[in-house]
């Protein structure tokens, strides 16, 4: 027996209406940016801010302590440093080693994830710094 074509069609409207209200839960599974809901975006929020970016690229050269870090990103305040570096830390791009000594030393380096992000990061500055002005 053949379905008529109008019955066909409402079985594929069907079927695309539960496509479609799967959708965003399918693109957060799939680390989906363009997502609204995908837990992703604030990873791309945190390296899409310049002081994290600045911050992670001043960190692959080794590690630094927090006066190190203020002096190489011009113009930052130690609220924001802080801040900044607090967010790194918690999303497992850094790590802070505080060590026994008197005075106290702190020392920020890039985790294997922040080293991972550097790269991509660093072809951004490079971009960006051969590009500004060109026009």
């Amino acid at each position: 027996m053949s379905q008529s074509p109008v019955a066909s069609a409402s079985s594929a409207v069907s079927a695309v209406s539960v496509v479609s209200a799967a959708a965003p839960a399918d693109a957060c599974a799939r680390n989906n940016v363009y997502a609204a809901m995908c837990p992703c975006r604030d990873m791309l929020d945190l390296l899409a801010n310049k002081w994290s970016a600045l911050a992670i690229g001043a960190l692959e050269a080794g590690p630094l302590r927090f006066g190190q870090l203020r002096r190489l990103l011009e113009g930052i305040s130690p609220k924001v440093l802080s801040h900044t570096l607090k967010r790194l830390e918690a999303e497992d791009l850094i790590t802070r080693t505080v060590y026994a000594e008197v005075p106290a030393r702190v020392e920020y380096a890039l985790t294997d994830l922040g080293t991972s992000a550097s790269i991509p990061l660093k072809q951004l500055r490079d971009w960006v710094e051969a590009s500004v002005g060109v026009a």
